[in-house]
């Protein structure tokens, strides 16, 4: 057991260490080939954009912006990176846009402006962008880190490696196979087929537990995949849904397939839900037949199953809930002008979305029996395998 435990260890490191390298050597040229000498964009911040810092506030006061009444500050600012460091500019915040109520500036703080010459004046104009978050999300992240250390131990320090590989994989691989044109389905189908592996034996190590949730994990992405197919096909979803996929096409210099990026994103995003299901499915069959060894592979199955339909219930509900906040806004809007809802779901966008939620519940469900299934089977056998038995890992 003890040669085991090491072996798994082992392994768990080796994955860690080689997934490091790879990145040492590959991610320069890839960042180089796929970020590099590309056009500047029209979306996002322009190139004007630097950060400045509030030196003091001027004025304060309230204005009206159409029919809506709010507070303003007029601020003296210094720009501090670009060509124009260290100049000290005038901003106004509120005065010409909208802005929350509950968010004034003060002296100290960080802001990013829009910095050019004004050329009838020839001197430096700047206008307000937005708040500088890079240093509280860094500390957002560095918390998060300490939580995933702190309670999960060495297999939370693991499961951040997960994380780094998952994001690399569709930074580094997925998103530039699908600039240079190849099949966004094909590409996200690889793509999430090298990062659940690596990530999957990373995180939980070289367990029987873990053999059957990469299997029963790759079964459920191919049915995924064909699902997703399927339903965007029934209901004629083109992709154009998002308005980002026309500025994306606008400015790609090779023919993007909305359709593909729409079902690419309908399995990249049903992942995180069947990756969590999943593993714990896995891992409540294995402890069903570590606590009860005598169970018979049916029971073991169907005892396993009760578990699985509760959390499938939760994690349909937090679905539902998830998609339901983050369109709470357009919600809102559709409300305000009273449009039908009978014609509502037949919006792109909103379609687009609905699909989305079916499609990774259906997923959902389908991945239950069938990790079920594998788990039960390799757990019950487990002390049939033998001498091959070692090399496929402990439970303990």
């Amino acid at each position: 057991m003890r040669n085991e435990k090491i072996l798994s260890i082992l392994i768990s490191t080796l994955a860690v260490i080689a997934v490091i390298i790879m990145i040492l050597i590959f991610a320069p040229t890839v960042i180089q080939s796929t970020f590099n000498n590309k056009p500047e964009a029209d979306v996002g911040f322009s190139s004007d954009t630097v950060k400045a810092r509030v030196l003091k506030v001027i004025e304060e006061g309230t204005t009206t912006l159409g029919n809506h009444e709010q507070p303003y500050q007029v601020l003296e600012v210094e720009i501090i990176e670009g060509q124009y460091k260290g100049t000290h500019v005038f901003v106004d915040y509120g005065k010409q846009q909208f802005r929350p109520s509950n968010y004034s500036l003060k002296a100290g703080n960080k802001i990013l402006v829009s910095a050019s010459i004004n050329p009838q004046t020839e001197k430096v104009d700047a206008f307000f962008v937005d708040f500088v978050r890079g240093g509280a999300i860094i500390c957002l992240f560095l918390l998060f880190a300490a939580f995933s250390i702190v309670i999960g131990g060495w297999r939370g320090l693991r499961s951040l490696f997960g994380v780094l590989i998952s994001m690399g994989i569709i930074i580094f691989f997925i998103i530039p196979q699908i600039m240079k044109g190849n099949d966004p389905v094909l590409t996200s189908i690889i793509g999430a087929a090298i990062f659940l592996t690596i990530s999957f034996y990373v995180v939980y190590g070289w367990r029987l537990m873990t053999h059957a949730a990469t299997i029963g994990m790759f079964i459920s992405l191919v049915l995924t995949s064909l699902l997703s197919l399927f339903a965007v096909n029934l209901t004629h979803l083109t992709g154009f849904g998002d308005e980002n996929v026309m500025y994306l096409m606008q400015q790609s210099t090779v023919p993007i397939n909305a359709r593909g990026l729409l079902l690419a994103g309908m399995i990249i995003g049903s992942l995180g839900v069947l990756d969590d299901l999943i593993i714990g499915q896995s891992s409540a069959v294995f402890q069903l037949h570590g606590a009860n060894s005598d169970l018979s592979l049916k029971d073991l199955f169907t005892r396993a199953m009760k578990i699985g339909r509760d959390h499938a219930a939760a994690t349909v509900n937090t679905l539902v809930l998830a998609y339901t906040a983050g369109s709470l806004p357009m919600l809102l809007l559709f409300s305000l002008n009273k449009i039908n809802y009978g014609l509502l779901i037949n919006i792109s966008f909103i379609s687009e979305e609905i699909v989305r939620t079916l499609v990774g519940t259906i997923g959902l469900f389908i991945s239950i029996p069938i990790t079920t299934a594998i788990a039960s089977f390799l757990a019950h056998y487990q002390h049939q395998l033998g001498h091959f038995g070692k090399y496929l890992g402990s439970q303990k």
